[in-house]
């Protein structure tokens, strides 16, 4: 069997499984432990079996058969293994849900943003059991060392292991919270999926249309909720660059690429909810972005972007929601709109800060206004720089070559 039809089934049903197993059993470390024990027995089975005919049944009782071998071999949790037991009498506990058709996966990223946690936490271990991001994937989205992640995921896991959290969904009162949360988780997942951080494929569309999906049903769910709307705003005006944004696995920047192979329905589709979501009020920092996004969609060519909109839309959201990464893009927008040495000046501090001095996309940016401002062998050191720090292959691919068209072609000398 082709390793990707389980991989597809698995990617579609894991939030279903890790629901249903925290629905019974709580424990969100033991839960993903199991599924994840189950995806690996279905990748075996399944090979010479195939794939059952409710495999959302199937993951779900093998998952809790290796949750209830564990409770029954630590005596420390033989109090829980009663509790399951009384819960579901015999062995009713192992039977496979009916399918009722439901997607659980939106309520599962309410339930799993837990508020023991900090944002943040809330944030990068909803990505790990739900999202299905590796660790590596998440600590570049936080940029941080993935041991400094896998410490974060390991402390989180046994804060809530600590204090026995109940995975229920929110109250009225906790909702805000918990939606920002997974507002974030959906705008990660997004970001994973638009520009992988690693590895030798440039965009991963699976992750990114999922993120779509769920920003999608949040929107559906709460349609007045203004940086929901701004979110999905976001991903469909990015998403729809996705075409042209390579080109035989090679990364083709903005710059260099064919607009109509761009999605304009989705274009359309984004505006219109920008539209609808920027005169009611209050203006978020997903709403800034997805104008950015629209700027640059409702562009004909390269040369006919209104960088100074774009510039002032950055200068607004560095007050909203300040950080590196905006700054960085505020930098390009600046450089741009008056200059390469006002861009240059703006990610001048971002150099003394050790966790964006490890960030390839700062020495990139650099090296790009670097190029702009007459100033090649600066540019080469930049890029050279950016390519030695990124893991991704297209990425490292396109700086290498503007390594090779800023140097000097050696001349051949006759008389040697």
């Amino acid at each position: 069997m082709d390793p990707r039809v389980v991989e597809d089934v698995w990617r579609r049903e894991s939030p279903h499984v890790l629901a249903a197993l925290l629905r019974r059993y709580g424990d969100l470390g033991d839960c993903e432990d199991a599924a994840q024990e189950a995806a690996e027995a279905a990748a075996r089975q399944w090979d010479a079996d195939g794939v059952p005919d409710n495999p959302r049944g199937w993951l779900i009782r093998v998952a809790s058969r290796r949750l209830i071998d564990r409770f029954r071999a630590d005596s420390a949790r033989a109090g829980r293994e009663e509790a399951v037991a009384a819960a579901q009498p015999g062995d009713a506990h192992l039977a496979p849900p009916a399918d009722n058709g439901h997607d659980d996966s939106l309520k599962l990223l309410l339930l799993c943003c837990h508020p023991g946690l900090s944002r943040s936490s809330q944030v990068a271990l909803t990505l790990h059991a739900v999202a299905g991001l590796s660790t590596a994937q998440i600590a570049a989205a936080y940029l941080v060392p993935e041991r400094t992640m896998t410490q974060r995921l390991t402390r989180a896991r046994n804060t809530l292991r600590a204090a026995g959290a109940v995975f229920e969904l929110p109250t009225e009162a906790e909702l805000p919270a918990r939606i920002a949360a997974v507002l974030d988780v959906c705008h990660l997942l997004f970001t994973e999926g638009h520009t992988r951080s690693t590895g030798d494929a440039l965009v991963d569309s699976n992750l990114a249309e999922e993120a779509i999906r769920l920003t999608r049903q949040l929107h559906a769910a709460i349609p007045d909720h203004d940086e929901v709307a701004g979110a999905l705003a976001l991903m469909l005006l990015t998403h729809a660059r996705a075409a042209a944004r390579s080109d035989g696995g090679n990364l083709v920047p903005l710059s260099e690429q064919d607009r109509s192979r761009w999605d304009h329905q989705q274009i359309a589709e984004g505006v219109r909810i920008l539209e609808r979501v920027l005169p009611r009020g209050h203006v978020g920092r997903f709403q800034l972005q997805a104008a950015v996004a629209a700027v640059h969609a409702e562009a004909a060519t390269w040369e006919g972007t209104d960088w100074q909109q774009i510039s002032l839309l950055y200068a607004m959201l560095a007050q909203m929601a300040p950080g590196p990464v905006v700054t960085l893009n505020r930098a390009v927008a600046v450089g741009m709109a008056l200059g390469p040495q006002d861009g240059l000046a703006l990610i001048r501090p971002l150099l003394d800060d050790p966790t964006m001095r490890r960030h390839h996309r700062t020495h990139a940016v650099r090296a790009h206004l670097l190029e702009m401002a007459g100033d090649p062998a600066g540019a080469v050191d930049s890029y050279r720089q950016a390519a030695l720090l990124t893991t991704s292959l297209p990425e490292q691919r396109y700086l290498n070559a503007r390594i090779r068209n800023l140097e000097p072609v050696p001349q051949h000398d006759p008389q040697a």
